[in-house]
């Protein structure tokens, strides 16, 4: 961004600010207009009565945890129905019936659902070794997809997909980090543009959890065997080895089929900061970590700190960034997002923005003193009070009461880009360019070494 651009977009954000009352109290609306006209559409949608040809036909490949919450958001966005469903345990197709009727068509085998002309669109929520070959197959049979983050196991897998979604240009694809389409990330967009916190120089990102849940240790059915997990398909990608349950239930753990903390929750920073930013990656990435408190036979580290070197683009200035994750966090599970700029920071959340901006005290007379100014240049000494630190000015943005959330946001994003031909948050360059980062991380950290990545041409130097 030009010196020019910059300090215009600064003043002008200063100039709003001069409008209003500054203060920790003051709790603005983080409703847009571009948003208000969003739920207004959604709302009037829901009294309409869709025809089979008009309703948005979705189904579900992956009825894991990730799968159903997945398709419990879509199915609340107007229009829009689940005909079936698939997974390679037949205890989720049962669960699947339950929950979303009998009706519903169940399959172990994902071909048979691309095969129905009656399917639109479909979720994917499998383990991330199988995203890559299951959105390249949709989408070749002209369905839209909605796939979970990261967008593929591997970076070489990218460039697939992103090429089967410029070949099959009427197909809509987004991936799935739940947060990107959410009322925070375009506040922060809106300040960061406006100028709220001066130039950005750095951001850092955190999660953490302290739940074995959170920490990857999913439930293991008690019918679990080769008899009710299809565990030939399900290694089909991978190395062939002995039925495991845990291999199958709680496969985050292991590299062969999962991206570890990286993967798992580091692309979700990636997604909202690029998209606050207008940055398509980092071109150096380092990490470090260790595997310190869940050593129940995973492969994966549990602590992981990644640095990222930004360069500068037309888009932003050059800036660095740091991202921690935490499975050993005794006191609970947190996240944040924050960007520091010259004049101020900014913590993102997805229904919430908080900004911090500096303020600034009068010169030091100390400083005057070192300058040759006043009484210290005719050699008297200089006494004073010294005056404690001014805190920052605090303005914080909350979405309205009623919100839909962010995962609810990122759905009608998709179903309206397949009604109305318009474009998603996140398609599949974006979610490539969102997941290298990732994966690059992983790299580092288990080859120990600095990698140099050309986010535009989408390449290890």
């Amino acid at each position: 961004m030009s010196e020019n651009s910059m300090e215009n977009s600064r003043r002008g954000f200063i100039s709003k600010l001069a409008k209003s009352v500054v203060g920790a109290s003051l709790l603005p609306n983080i409703i847009t207009a571009a948003d208000r006209q969003r739920h207004l559409a959604s709302l009037s949608r829901i009294h309409e009565k869709y025809s089979a040809n008009d309703q948005i036909q979705i189904a579900l490949i992956g009825a894991g945890g990730m799968g159903t919450s997945d398709t419990n958001t879509a199915i609340t966005v107007p229009g829009v129905k689940l005909i079936a469903a698939c997974d390679l345990y037949d205890g989720r197709l049962a669960d699947a019936k339950k929950k979303w009727g009998n009706d519903i068509y169940t399959t172990r085998d994902y071909r048979e659902i691309l095969e129905r002309k009656d399917v639109d669109a479909v979720i994917i929520a499998t383990p991330d070794f199988w995203h890559k070959d299951i959105s390249v197959a949709a989408m070749n049979k002209g369905k839209s997809v909605y796939c979970e983050k990261p967008m593929v196991h591997e970076i070489g897998e990218g460039p697939a997909v992103v090429e089967a979604q410029q070949k099959n240009g009427k197909v809509v694809y987004q991936v799935g980090s739940q947060g990107m389409s959410s009322l925070g990330n375009e506040k922060a967009r809106q300040l960061l543009k406006d100028g709220a916190i001066g130039e950005l120089n750095y951001a850092e990102g955190f999660w953490a959890r302290m739940s074995p849940l959170g920490a990857w240790q999913y439930p293991i059915p008690a019918d679990a065997s080769p008899k009710t997990v299809d565990w030939e398909t399900y290694l089909k990608n991978a190395p062939k080895r002995e039925f495991d349950p845990l291999r199958f239930f709680r496969w985050r753990n292991y590299r062969d089929y999962g991206t570890g903390v990286s993967g798992d929750l580091f692309v979700h920073l990636f997604s909202s900061l690029h998209f606050v930013t207008g940055s398509i990656g980092p071109n150096k990435v380092m990490a470090t970590g260790g595997l310190r408190y869940w050593k129940d036979g995973r492969e994966v580290p549990d602590v992981m700190l990644g640095m990222f070197d930004y360069p500068e683009t037309a888009a932003h200035p050059a800036f660095n960034l740091s991202l921690r994750v935490n499975f050993v966090d005794g006191t609970g599970g947190t996240n944040y997002l924050r960007m520091v700029g010259s004049e101020g920071s900014m913590t993102v959340e997805w229904d919430k923005v908080t900004l911090y901006r500096n303020q600034k005290p009068e010169e030091d007379p100390l400083l005057k003193s070192k300058k040759g100014e006043g009484a210290a240049a005719n050699g008297k000494q200089y006494v004073y009070n010294r005056k404690s630190m001014l805190p920052p000015e605090k303005l914080e943005y909350v979405a309205d009461e009623g919100y839909k959330g962010a995962h609810f946001d990122h759905f009608y994003n998709l179903f309206n880009a397949m009604r109305t031909g318009g474009k998603v948050h996140e398609d599949a360059l974006f979610g490539y360019r969102a997941a290298a980062p990732a994966l690059l991380c992983n790299d580092s950290y288990f080859q120990n070494r600095i990698i140099q990545w050309d986010p535009e041409h989408l390449k290890m130097i």
